[in-house]
Formats: structure tokens, C-alpha cells, sequence
């Protein structure tokens, strides 16, 4: 199944200018042909083209699934930027493949990187719930530093710290609910001071085994744990 995203789709059914090249000369669809779309909110379309134009292809909708696999919880992961920001691309796009609702980008002591190419990030989002033939597609939010993070109010009904120290609880040991967040620390760890204003914001210390592992990787680990809890 070749999955299509566009926005607020049920407004005018219509594939934005690069997807409707990819839908009418990459794939060689044609008027007539179904297609799915989706808005990125839970719906997942079956259409039917109706004007094969490479710029604007214009559909009909022929069905409509609501809240098409919703996601049983909602995950949320809070991470510093790394240095390298192709391992941060990797990550989203792999969060996204794995399942995620929300990533939001904090900046750290111990940051290395204190710049972000939020729409670069949100593309590479689109693409790979396209791929995965996803119909959620995750809220990403941009840099701010910790300490005004901690300082907004988090709806998550659980939220943890991934640090590893005597105090830490293994993640999968924890009862998750239908709402967790989960804070990941930049290369060089968090500062001690970070995780004390964490602490005191309602955030548990949690463990993901014993490996040091890159930020990247931990991320990863979350959603997947997460996931499959």
C-alpha cells in the first residue's frame, strides 16, 4: 500500500505539488486509481483520483477509518540534541517507524548542539509514518533549555528521567499508564543539578539495563520499551 499525507485532507482532497508528482509520474497513477491518504490525526482515507494533474491531483473519498491503529498510549520523548545531527534524524525517524507521539528538544548543560532544523525533522517525520503506513503523526516542539521546560506543565499522567544511579527503578518494572513522558539526556549526561530540578518536578529515575548507551540509542530503547510494556 503506497500511503499519501496532507493536512486537513477532508477540506479539498487535493495532494500537495511533490505528492502529487510522486502519485501521478514516480508511480504512474491515473484517474481512476485508488490511493490512501492520511491527515496525520487518525484518519486513513481510500481515494480514488479524480484529476491525475502532477501538480495538484484531486481526489474522492470512497472510505473513511477512524482513529485507524491508534496507538495505546501516548509516548512522549523529551531528548538533547546530539552533536552529530544525523543520529538525531535517525532517531525521529525511527521513533516515529516504532511508534511515538511527541518529541520535544531540550538544550542541556552538557549540549552540544544548540541549534535545530525543525521543519528538516518534521519531513523526515511525514516520510517515515508514510512508511510504516502510520496515520498519527508526532508533535516534534523546538529547543528550549530545561530548566523552561520543567517550568511549562506537562500532561503526562507518569514522567521519568532516564539516569542510571542507585536511586534509578528499571523501566519495565514501572505499571505505565495511557500517558508517559520520558527525559533523555544529552552525550556527556545530565548535569547533577538537572536531575535534582527534574526530581522536584514530579520526574522518576529509571534505568534501561546496564549499557552506557548513546542518546540516540536510549531514545530508541524508550519508545520501544514503551511500546511493548
Amino acid at each position: 500500500m503506497q500511503l499519501f499525507y496532507k493536512a486537513n485532507f477532508e477540506q479539498d482532497a487535493i495532494l500537495d505539488e511533490i505528492d502529487s508528482k510522486h502519485c501521478i509520474r514516480v508511480l504512474r497513477k491515473k484517474e481512476g486509481d485508488e490511493i490512501m491518504v492520511t491527515d496525520g490525526i487518525g484518519n486513513l482515507f481510500t481515494c480514488q483520483i479524480a484529476d491525475a494533474n502532477q501538480k495538484k491531483t484531486k481526489l474522492n473519498i470512497l472510505a473513511t477509518q477512524r482513529e485507524f491503529e491508534k496507538p495505546k498510549r501516548h509516548i512522549k520523548v523529551v531528548i538533547a540534541p546530539t552533536k552529530n545531527i544525523d543520529r538525531m534524524e535517525y532517531f525521529v525517524e525511527k521513533a516515529v517507524e516504532i511508534g511515538i507521539s511527541e518529541i520535544s528538544f531540550i538544550l542541556t548543560k552538557n549540549s552540544e548542539r544548540k541549534h535545530l532544523k525543525l521543519d528538516r525533522l518534521n519531513r523526515i517525520a511525514v516520510s517515515a509514518m508514510k512508511q510504516s503506513l502510520k496515520a498519527y503523526l508526532p508533535d516534534l516542539t523546538n529547543l528550549v533549555t530545561i530548566k523552561e521546560y520543567l517550568g511549562q506543565a506537562e500532561t503526562a499522567k507518569q514522567k521519568f528521567v532516564a539516569h542510571l544511579n542507585e536511586k534509578s527503578t528499571d523501566l519495565t518494572t514501572n505499571d505505565i499508564g495511557d500517558s508517559v513522558c520520558i527525559m533523555v539526556g544529552p552525550e556527556g549526561d545530565f548535569d547533577p543539578s538537572e536531575i535534582e530540578m527534574a526530581e522536584a518536578a514530579g520526574y522518576e529515575m529509571v534505568s534501561m539495563g546496564h549499557s552506557r548507551l548513546r542518546t540516540e540509542t536510549a531514545g530508541l530503547v524508550a519508545v520501544t520499551l514503551l511500546n511493548m510494556i
